[in-house]
């Protein structure tokens, strides 16, 4: 694997902010240094399902995401080679027919709640972070995401994270904290946290080898 590239894992529950965090860091470079991959473009597509068996799914555990596909992607990747990343319509709970061509870069970024839960993903990682939020705060910000993004009902919404969302976060992410080289509290309004990540990641860049 080329060790030009530098990837950066960051994890955390649904509503920990991780994203926010992906994206500072992300806007602090140039287009043409960083990518950003997210879990959640690859969640598995069953065509077969009607949508209601869809809807009825785990898409918190482990084996509703295709990480091989993943893996395989940032291997691409780091041997300077583009993929094309699936697209995810989380309102029909199902693959789009189109795709993103995404380019290699000097760092890659993947952020999901499981990329540290995952012995295969992990271990391809430079630097490992986990946004550690408070529970509460997550579950108001999935709340809004869900019902103003995703086209979801309160019902349906409180349904999921206590039949799903919240098991598995105990079981699978919220473990995964142990792996994390670096933990981030209270998401994307940490920025102290942020910018020290960044500056890391600039001394990479500057020297070219990791």
């Amino acid at each position: 694997m080329n060790k030009n590239c530098l990837f950066v894992g960051i994890a955390g529950g649904s509503g920990s902010g991780k994203t926010t965090v992906a994206q500072n860091l992300v806007s602090a470079f140039s287009p043409s240094d960083v990518v950003l991959i997210s879990q959640d473009s690859y969640y598995r597509d069953n065509p077969d399902m009607s949508f209601d068996e869809r809807s009825k799914l785990n898409y918190d555990h482990p084996n509703s995401i295709e990480f091989e596909l993943l893996k395989q992607h940032l291997l691409d990747l780091a041997n300077g080679k583009s993929i094309k990343k699936p697209i995810y319509d989380f309102t029909n709970h199902a693959r789009k027919e189109e795709y993103e061509v995404v380019e290699p870069a000097k760092v890659i970024i993947v952020e999901g709640i499981l990329v540290l839960a995952v012995p295969e993903i992990r271990k391809l990682f430079d630097t490992k972070i986990f946004v550690d939020t408070d529970a509460d705060e997550m579950l108001l910000r999935r709340i809004e995401r869900d019902i103003n993004e995703r086209g979801r009902t309160f019902d349906s919404v409180k349904k999921q994270y206590l039949s799903t969302v919240k098991p598995m976060f105990l079981e699978f992410c919220d473990p995964s904290k142990r792996y994390a080289d670096v933990i981030i509290p209270r998401g994307g309004q940490n920025k102290v946290a942020i910018n020290m990540v960044i500056a890391k990641l600039k001394r990479f860049l500057k020297k070219g080898a990791i």
